[in-house]
C-alpha cells in the first residue's frame, strides 16, 4: 500500500474510532454536542478523517518531526484554529468549556488513532 493510500485508510479508520466512541465521551464530559451528527453521518465523518489524512501525509513528507507527535499536533491544532467557526452553527456549543474540552479530547484521539496507523 502506498504511503498516501495508507495515511488516507489510516484517517478514516481514526474518524471512525472517534464516531463509535463519541457516546462514551458525551456521557464523561456531559455534553451533548456531536461532531458525527455535526457533519452529516459517520461516512461522512470517515471521508474527512480520509482527507485529513492525506494532509497529514504532505505535511510528514516536509518535516523530520515524528510522525505519531506530528499527527496529534496537527490534530489538536485543527480542532483550536476552527473551533470559533462552530459558533456559526452553535453559539451555545462554541461558548461550553466542557464541548471545547471534549473536542480537544477527540482530536487527540484522532491524531492519535491516525499517528500510530499512518
Amino acid at each position: 500500500m502506498s504511503p498516501r493510500l495508507r495515511a488516507a485508510a489510516a484517517g478514516a479508520v481514526a474518524a471512525t474510532v472517534w464516531g463509535v466512541q463519541e457516546p462514551l465521551d458525551r456521557r464523561v464530559f456531559r455534553s451533548d454536542y456531536s461532531d458525527v451528527r455535526l457533519v452529516g453521518g459517520l461516512a461522512v465523518h470517515a471521508l474527512n478523517g480520509a482527507l485529513f489524512g492525506l494532509a497529514f501525509d504532505v505535511v510528514r513528507r516536509r518535516t523530520h518531526i515524528e510522525q505519531r507527535r506530528l499527527a496529534l499536533g496537527l490534530a489538536v491544532a485543527e480542532h483550536t484554529a476552527l473551533w470559533p467557526l462552530l459558533a456559526f452553527v452553535d453559539r451555545e456549543v462554541v461558548r461550553s468549556p466542557r464541548a471545547f474540552a471534549q473536542g480537544v479530547y477527540r482530536h487527540a484521539l484522532f491524531g492519535f488513532v491516525l499517528g500510530r496507523l499512518a
